[in-house]
């Protein structure tokens, strides 16, 4: 294996007030510290403000109106997108997934654990016993109380062999069959190692979603504030407000429709038009537009992140010296300049930017052409040429290609933009490309990892396999003590940083577009938009 080049430094919902992280970890509310997730959090999910109640948004004190229908242009979609609450892939399944199903434990807008069916999960000692207690009075759409049974039941829907859902990689600790119901709403968690990350994993967007044991995807039924109405893949949703949510007095809006829209262009002209009442995934070209036509912005730091993609087990990319050289390559404020208008959050080739143990210490990597040179001399490669495939995946994806192009010439590098739709980036080449790009809402670093970086990984688009950064992993799932898993943490990013095969420019800002008569969305961290695509609080005047 080549030596490497390296730099290194020392390192040893609540739509109200929330906890940081950092005061979560103080007050032992972490989901491995003692005592359990619950208590302040409880509060994040459980009330409500009612029709009649002032709120101070979009920058003036109004009152909830009730009724009316939201439209959504909603991007990112394709002819696959699913209705399965535990099975979504393209953007515009987030979309709709998050209006029908809830998770156990969610991410509140400033990217923290919040509970939202659970009303508390503790667990023992070392970690390697989990009890959860769910909320009292949730009933599913159908109008059925949620039960130990089903939560039971979409654990074993998750890790199914015949067909694994996207969060099952991340719950390989857990012993499913193992699972106990103590009571109608209190379930035993066993797992085959401490698992100090369980209360993390759960609450990935989109993968911890809790749905009945007679669960049918062709009539999705959920505990979300919306209810499944009708749905024709690649082309609109239907949903109507849950009469019966568990929160009192939401959702606000009578019926919510998600439009796939495949451009930005036809998003802007339908939301100034009134076609569309939001629209997700601006760029900033855009924004001068949709504010001259008397639209709104919501514009939020998110956690989010639109990688570059280089595949280790196919040349040239399988030469570490060959994505050292790539990654110098990139002049990250002028990319982000050029895409964002300087809006967003520099990269340094690490995700999870919003974890307590992200390793800041690292060097910021900055553009250096000489460097990259001598690296792909050294690697034979002083010619090289390669395709970067790019879609209109997020906000963005396509101007970066077209900036890393550019930036790439300086290097004597030739790379060809192969631009594809959506459907068939997200199709049966999807995680095969050689050099491509994705997007990936945010998730703490450990579940990311289990998501991404390992062998076993639903969505190892790299292709990533590193013997010594499988083992960190299962060290620091095993490491109940939060300042040792930290520095675990840091052993494995330096792995990312060195040997990865990421390049991650910047975090995105989440840039989207809603008309002046919307209220109550409220930006996040997260990176997913539109307000986590959380719309039981939103409503038109």
């Amino acid at each position: 294996m080549p030596e490497l080049e390296t730099e290194r430094v020392a390192h040893g919902v609540c739509r109200g007030p929330t906890l940081s992280r950092r005061e979560l970890l103080g007050k032992g509310l972490a989901a491995a510290a003692l005592p359990a997730l619950g208590g302040l959090l409880t509060a994040c999910g459980s009330s409500s403000m009612g029709s009649g109640t002032p709120r101070r948004t979009n920058g003036t004190t109004v009152i909830p109106k009730r009724g009316g229908t939201l439209t959504g242009g909603i991007s990112g979609g394709s002819s696959s997108d699913t209705l399965d609450g535990q099975d979504p892939v393209t953007n515009m399944d987030f979309a709709r997934i998050n209006s029908l199903f809830e998770p156990l434990v969610g991410m509140d807008d400033a990217a923290q654990l919040k509970l939202v069916l659970a009303e508390e999960i503790t667990p023992n000692h070392d970690a390697t016993l989990w009890t959860i207690r769910l909320r009292k009075g949730v009933t599913f759409h159908n109008g059925r109380e949620l039960t130990a049974d089903d939560v039971i039941f979409s654990f074993e829907r998750e890790v199914d062999p015949k067909h694994p859902m996207p969060g099952a990689a991340g719950l390989s600790p857990v012993d499913v069959p193992g699972m106990k119901k103590l009571d109608p709403l209190t379930v035993q968690v066993p797992c085959h190692v401490p698992f100090s990350t369980f209360a993390e994993t759960i609450a990935q967007v989109g993968y911890g979603n809790i749905v009945p044991v007679d669960f049918d995807p062709k009539d999705p039924v959920g505990t979300g504030p919306f209810k499944y109405k009708s749905f024709t893949p690649g082309q609109q949703s239907v949903f109507v407000r849950n009469e019966n949510y568990w929160r009192s007095g939401l959702p606000y809006l009578s019926e919510l429709v998600l439009d796939d829209v495949s451009d930005q262009t036809s998003q802007v002209n339908g939301l100034l038009s009134g076609q569309f009442d939001v629209v997700n995934l601006l760029s900033v070209a855009a924004t001068k537009s949709v504010t001259d036509g008397g639209g709104k912005l919501l514009i939020a730091a998110g956690g989010g992140w639109t990688p570059f993609t280089m595949r280790l087990d196919r040349p040239p990319f399988d030469d570490v010296r060959v994505r050292q050289a790539m990654r110098y390559i990139v002049n990250r404020p002028e990319m982000m300049e050029a895409v964002f208008g300087g809006k967003g959050t520099l990269g340094n080739d690490l995700f999870s930017i919003w974890d307590p143990s992200y390793d800041h210490a690292l060097p910021q990597r900055e553009q250096d052409i000489g460097r990259a040179k001598a690296l792909l001399k050294a690697a034979g490669r002083e010619d090289l040429s390669v395709t970067l495939v790019t879609a209109a995946v997020a906000q963005g994806t396509i101007s970066a290609a077209q900036v890393f192009a550019q930036q790439a010439a300086a290097a004597g590098v030739k790379v060809g933009l192969d631009e594809v739709n959506v459907t068939e980036f997200y199709g049966p080449n999807y995680l095969k490309w050689p050099f491509a790009q994705d997007y990936w809402y945010y998730a703490l670093y450990l579940p990311q990892v289990s998501d991404a970086t390992l062998p076993t990984s639903p969505f190892n688009e790299c292709h990533f396999d590193d013997p010594r950064y499988s083992g960190l992993y299962q060290e620091a799932l095993r490491t109940v003590d939060r300042s040792r898993r930290s520095d675990i943490v840091h052993e494995m990013q330096l792995i990312d940083y060195d040997q990865g095969g990421y390049i991650i420019p910047y975090f995105p800002p989440v840039i989207d577009g809603h008309g002046a008569a919307v209220y109550g969305l409220v930006p996040s961290k997260v990176g997913v938009s539109l307000g986590n695509y959380d719309f039981s609080e939103v409503w038109k005047q």
